[in-house]
């Protein structure tokens, strides 16, 4: 059967270049063929025979240049001699003004504006986006044409600022742009059981289109919310939500309703098993782009290296895993305040207390090394940190692995400096107790009760009562009170030098017969137990101490009499900060740090959680593996995410940590761990900001707009310039960034 021949006639199209403020016209029809049309196409636009992207708004226009105007609806009754006029804006998107390469490439978005006669093309109006397209200046903006597109507020619909600052910040990534105001429905995957049959793309596509359309009236988000809300429940309702956990599901879900990837085979992953990190992460991407294939992927994911190391038999795991974002962890996160007192064990020094930084999941041996620092401990000197409770020694941290998370911020820690020589020997721990009396029924009875930080030294195996004497007064050196030579009086403000130099030689002192004679009365020795309660045998001058028993620790429990308090600083025996004191009046200064910081904690290596053991292949059995993480490939727009927000069982807390990131300039070369990729630096484009409490608060956002090289407030359906210099502020959320050409970095020109 013949197909029914239809006449074709000529169209006139009037296609305005805003950019240039002409306006030039073509005649494209049938009959003409489609080289001709191509070569007509690209004089007009004056690419110089390059492909030519027509970004089509009624979806039908696309028609006319692809040479398949062969229907025209039957009820349009034309005279042969009428022209149909369309007349079509030409709009400069975000990467028109870029280079890709080295040639030039005009990304061009056409717009349905006028229709002069539109009984005859109603088929024209395809999706409702006609309508008034001049190029009336934008409010803040004070110039006019494509420069203003994409400056459109996004509606409230109730606790919605969530999403509206997330949506900014991804409506204004250029290559997300250009995609999806171009053809990406052929690329939306229906068959995806992963996906939602493509409806939270498409619901996006549109939103973002009207985002981008010369209509300035701000847009409701009503049908995205919908579509949002069927397939992501948590977001359904007004409640306040976090921004970057919709940023995380949205990414997501666009990339599996466009996935290239009908049928997803399946890989299993290899060991490296000693292949060169090259090959072992080429092999992972390779199979990750072949289950996983989209626009999201191309512009957003990157790869890190992840090393696990086993504690009990050292087995290494190594890993590939692609990321979409980076959580990064402010310093306050990490880190941890904590203040120890140490004291020396030769009574050469007074006790100091220090306080230290250090990773707020470490080990006891991150807490030694730190303290080892700030008091200049020796190399012939080791540290013994115990914690103290009710004037005792409660534990020690003796093993180098022990978890600093067990200590709270009330507990209270001591630092033994001890000599490294005679560390083979016992120790002998003297603990303190004083009368102190009590009134009970008009009588004043006496009763003895524990005082002061424990003290430490190293005894020999032979020891007698006159050494443990002897060692105990070597101790108590840095707590006499020294005396005026002339009245007797204690000098309130001596020097630590007078003070040595009032300090009685240990031995001569033992062996005086009027000191000795203080020494039985005022301080009595007896053994004891750990805690301190139970007393044993008394220990006597010049008798021998056995040691029996006590191949490790001997206990010894010194009861204080008035006459030997007066001669010592007992306060500063009894003083013992708390690791950290929380002022509940005070404001803790904001604290500060730089991006680059955070990167680093979040690089650091670190335990593994007790929920988040690793099951060591080796040992058969899950382990507390450490975790260390590496960039190894990175993305073209880099997602960083602050985490402000914690959470525990009791409460919920939100870090106003300022975080230096700089805008222009992020330098990731020091911390990709495959030196061979090129690493271009990244320059700032978008900004999610959260204000207030965890209770509430709000979003918004900054966006860097290209065609006004100006920086904008999106607050919902409200749009205003700004200045750069007040982009970094403590409500910093979410950073996005772009790579930059290393040739272009001088002008910010975007790859």
């Amino acid at each position: 059967m013949e197909e029914p021949t239809v006449k074709v006639f000529p169209l006139m199209l009037r296609i305005s270049v805003i950019r240039d403020s002409n306006t030039m016209t073509v005649k494209i029809s049938k009959k003409d063929n489609a080289i001709e049309n191509y070569k007509k196409a690209c004089k007009i636009f004056n690419v110089d025979f390059e492909p030519v992207h027509v970004w089509d708004f009624s979806g039908q226009t696309n028609l006319i240049f692809m040479n398949e105007w062969n229907r025209i609806p039957q009820d349009c009754q034309r005279q042969p001699d009428q022209e149909i006029l369309l007349e079509l804006q030409v709009s400069l998107l975000l990467d028109s003004v870029n280079c890709r390469g080295d040639s030039k490439k005009d990304d061009l978005s056409l717009q349905q504006s006028h229709i002069t006669n539109p009984s005859y093309c109603g088929s024209l109006v395809g999706n409702g986006i006609l309508g008034n397209m001049s190029s009336d200046s934008y409010t803040n903006g004070g110039s006019k044409g494509v420069g203003n597109l994409g400056l459109t507020g996004l509606e409230n619909l109730g606790n919605t600022c969530f999403m509206n600052s997330a949506i900014q910040c991804l409506a204004h990534m250029p290559k997300l742009v250009d995609y999806f105001l171009g053809d990406y429905m052929r690329e939306i995957n229906h068959h995806n059981p992963l996906g939602m049959d493509g409806e939270i793309a498409l619901a996006f596509g549109d939103l973002l289109r009207k985002l981008w359309s010369p209509d300035r009236t701000p847009v409701s988000p009503r049908f995205f919310k919908a579509k949002l809300a069927r397939f992501a429940p948590q977001f359904s309702g007004f409640n306040q939500h976090d921004s970057q956990e919709f940023l995380a599901f949205l990414l997501d879900g666009l990339h599996e309703d466009l996935n290239r990837v009908k049928c997803k085979p399946y890989f299993e992953a290899k060991d490296a098993c000693g292949r060169p990190d090259e090959e072992v992460a080429d092999e992972y991407w390779k199979n990750h782009l072949a289950r996983n294939d989209s626009i999201i992927v191309d512009i957003c994911q990157g790869q890190y290296r992840s090393t696990l190391v086993c504690p009990v038999c050292n087995k290494v795991s190594v890993t590939f895993d692609p990321f979409m974002y980076l959580s990064l962890p402010l310093p306050s996160t990490t880190m941890r305040s904590m203040t120890v007192t140490v004291f020396s064990t030769d009574g050469s020094l007074r006790p100091t207390s220090y306080t230290v930084n250090v990773p707020k999941h470490g080990k006891s041996k991150d807490l030694i090394q730190a303290l080892s620092n700030v008091c200049s401990l020796k190399d012939d000197e080791s540290l013994l940190v115990a914690e103290v409770y009710s004037n005792c020694i409660l534990r020690y941290l003796e093993d180098p692995s022990d978890s600093l998370s067990l200590i709270r911020d009330g507990d209270r820690l001591v630092a033994y400096r001890l000599s490294k020589d005679l560390e083979k020997l016992p120790l002998v721990v003297f603990m303190h107790q004083r009368m102190e009396e009590q009134g009970i029924h008009n009588k004043m009875l006496g009763q003895w009760k524990a005082f002061g930080v424990p003290l430490i030294a190293r005894i020999p195996t032979t020891g007698s009562g006159t050494t443990i004497r002897s060692l105990f007064f070597k101790l108590l050196n840095p707590f006499v009170l020294p005396k005026d030579k002339e009245d007797g009086n204690l000098c309130d403000g001596a020097s630590e030098t007078d003070l040595s130099s009032n300090i009685p030689d240990c031995e001569a002192t033992i062996n005086d017969s009027l000191t000795g004679k203080l020494v039985e009365d005022a301080l009595q020795f007896h053994v004891t137990d750990v805690k301190g309660q139970t007393t044993h045998a008394k220990i006597e001058l010049n008798e021998p101490v056995s040691l029996t028993g006590y191949q490790k620790q001997l206990h010894v429990l010194v009861s204080w009499q008035d006459t030997a308090l007066s001669n010592y600083d007992v306060c500063l025996l009894s003083s013992l900060p708390e690791i950290y004191k929380c002022s509940l009046f005070s404001k803790r200064p904001q604290d500060s740090a730089s991006l680059y910081a955070c990167l680093e904690a979040f690089l650091r290596e670190e335990p593994l959680g007790p929920e988040d053991m690793w099951y060591c292949p080796s040992c058969k059995k899950h382990q507390q593996a450490s975790k260390k993480l590496d960039l190894w490939r990175l993305p073209e727009v880099l997602v960083i995410h602050l985490k402000r927000f914690s959470y525990s069982r009791f409460m919920k807390n939100k870090l106003e940590t300022f975080v230096d990131f700089p805008i222009h300039n992020l330098d990731l070369s020091n911390y990709i761990a495959h030196k061979s990729d090129q690493a271009y630096p990244y320059s700032l484009y978008a900004v999610s900001n959260h204000y207030g409490n965890m209770g509430g608060g709000h979003y918004t956002a900054y966006v860097y707009h290209e065609g006004q090289d100006c920086w904008y407030d999106f607050d919902d359906r409200h749009v205003a310039s700004m200045t750069e210099d007040s982009i970094q502020t403590s409500a910093a959320y979410v950073l996005f960034y772009r790579r930059v050409q290393t040739k272009n970095l001088d002008k910010q020109v975007i790859s």
